[in-house]
This record gives C-alpha cells, structure tokens and sequence, in this order.
C-alpha cells in the first residue's frame, strides 16, 4: 500500500519539479517503482537547487533525436538528384511529410498551409516521445510537466487565430447563443489545454505504469510475452494519441477561423 502511494504521487510530480518521496523510492532500490519519475542529479545555483529527472533525459533524448534527422535529411535534400528517384531515407521522409499534408489538408482546408509545420512538429515529437519505452526511456508524455505545455501552446495558438481573424467577434461569441451562457463558454474555452494535456498524459501514464508493474512485480515470469503489451502500448496506443491530439489542435483551430 505504501509503494503505491509513493508511486502516484511521485508519477504525478511535474518536470523539474522535486519530491522527498521521490528520493527515498530512488534511494530504497524498489524495482517496483520503475515507472516513477526518479531524481538522478542535484545542482546548486546560489539559492537555487536544480533537479536533472528521467524526464528531463528522456526528453533531452527525443529532441536531440529529431534533431539530427532533421540535419541529417536537409543534407541528404541538399545533395539530392531533382531528376531521379528518391530512395532510402528520403522515400521515408516523403512519405511522412504527405501522410502529415494529406491529414492537415482533409480537417483545415485552404488554412493547412499555415500550420503545417506546427502540426507536423507536433505529431513526430508526441509520437516519438510515446514510443520511447520501447528503447527503455521512460517516455516523456507520461509526465504532466510536458504534456500541458503542449496543451497551453495549442491553446495560445487557438486564441491568437481567433482574434486575428474574428477580432472582437472572438470575445462576443462567448456570450452566444445566449448571453447568461457565458460562464459556461469561458469554461468550454479553458477546457480546451486541460483536455488536451490530460488525454495524452492518462493514456501513456496508464500503459507507463501497467509494463512497470508487470516488470516489477513479475520479473521472473516477465519473459517474451510482454512484447505484445508493448506493442500496444507503445507502438498502437502511442501512435493514436499522437494522431489524437494532432486532429483535436486542428478542429479547435479550424472551430475557430473557419475554412
């Protein structure tokens, strides 16, 4: 009872953001609590105590991850023949960058030009950090320090498109269809980050916790088939929230500026 305990409150502990229970499951050696974010490095600077976390590098991981493609496929463009077929890597990449087009394109229309990009961004950082366990990193989305940036930058990217387009027919929708509806709307709006962020951090937390139990608890029975849990959780479930959250930041975005 007390390691589950310490589990839920230490799961829930925000990057970067310090707990003593989290430092005495790190320091008892409980196999049982992998799934928990665990302190690995303490700096001090002046009065400032900084916590480096498995959060902290497995993103670190990721980002540095999407990097290098990045780099490595603007080299291989660069080098490219316009007239010949493209294969290997760049058939990957072309394949990706229509598969995003063609998703953008069928929920925004003529506005898939603007946010692209960000969509695009978007779903390979959620889909990589979702399948991270699979390389024995504790994925990054399975912490609410990451997943509500998320949900608060699509948020801002929601409201700042609204108002550029409808000025301030953004602010007297709220009190449509009828005026004493308004703080029902205001929270409808407010929803929009928590919903996001909260649907993404339940769903690789679940599975997160779930295959560290079954690590912990059944070690000497956790051979071979805890594959297949993995390429649930991991491989489906993880793609499908990265696809989830990607098509809800369209329809709030799209809800708002129209076609």
């Amino acid at each position: 009872m007390g390691n589950g305990i310490v589990s839920a409150v230490s799961a829930f502990t925000g990057s970067g953001v310090y707990s003593p229970l989290l430092e005495a499951s790190a320091e008892s050696g409980d196999d049982e609590g992998s799934f928990m974010i665990q302190l690995l490095k303490e700096f001090k600077i002046g009065n400032t105590t900084l916590h480096i976390t498995t959060t902290h590098v497995s993103l670190a991981i990721v980002v540095l991850v999407l990097v290098i493609f990045a780099i490595i496929v603007n080299i291989k463009l660069k080098k490219a023949d316009e007239n010949a077929t493209p294969g290997g890597l760049l058939n990957i990449v072309e394949l990706i960058v229509e598969t995003v087009d063609n998703m953008v394109k069928g929920i925004m229309g003529t506005n898939a030009k603007r946010f692209v990009n960000y969509i695009g961004t978007l779903f390979m950082f959620v889909l990589l950090s979702n399948i991270s366990g699979l390389f024995g990193l504790r994925p990054p989305t399975a912490d609410y320090g990451i997943t509500l940036p998320l949900g608060l930058i699509t948020f801002g990217l929601i409201q700042y498109n609204g108002i550029k387009k409808n000025k301030i027919g953004h602010f007297t929708s709220l009190f449509q269809p009828i005026w004493f509806l308004f703080p029902i709307n205001i929270i409808g709006e407010f929803a929009v980050p928590l919903s996001l962020s909260l649907r993404l951090f339940g769903n690789v937390m679940s599975g997160t916790v779930l295959m560290g139990l079954i690590y912990g608890l059944l070690r000497p029975f956790a051979v071979g088939w805890p594959a297949i849990l993995h390429m649930y959780f991991d491989i489906f479930s993880g793609c499908i929230q990265a696809y989830v959250i990607c098509m809800l930041t369209m329809v709030y975005i799209t809800d708002k500026i129209g076609d």
